[in-house]
């Protein structure tokens, strides 16, 4: 069996070939629209809306609020309570969505209570003072 082989210099490439870099366009490069996806997803760290928390609370806001940490029943894991707030359910939904952007944390409603994972006890009051709740307690 012969061998094939190749004699003499290497052929030159014709004008507008790639050099074997990616072009700045996105060309031949499978990640380009990912990183527009990577931008619009929300991030780890907290993002304060001024929406969601103005820098003057409104005045009709709940009367107070308890702050606690607990334990998980179903796999013991350490979460913050924060309840006795009184809002309706789709009130507590919004407020709860804007708790989980404030504090990157995830945040799921059990009953009339807030549930928020972690230990979020430094900078739950805050936020909540914030939102229009007069009186923060922990307890």
């Amino acid at each position: 069996m012969a061998r094939h082989t190749r004699k003499g210099p290497p052929e030159p490439k014709p004008a507008g070939t790639p050099s074997g870099k990616p072009s700045p366009g996105g060309f031949n490069n499978p990640f380009a629209k990912l990183a527009e996806l990577r931008d619009a997803l929300p991030g780890k760290t907290p993002q304060l809306r001024a929406e969601d928390f103005p820098a003057e609370p409104p005045p009709d806001g709940p009367e107070r609020a308890v702050v606690r940490l607990a334990r998980r029943e179903r796999d013991g894991a350490e979460v913050t309570r924060v309840e006795e707030l009184g809002l309706p359910p789709d009130a507590l939904a919004a407020w709860g969505q804007a708790l989980q952007r404030g504090l990157a944390c995830r945040v799921s409603v059990e009953g009339e209570a807030l549930v928020l994972e972690g230990d979020q006890r430094r900078g739950v009051p805050g936020l909540l003072l914030r939102k229009g709740v007069r009186r923060v307690s922990q307890g």
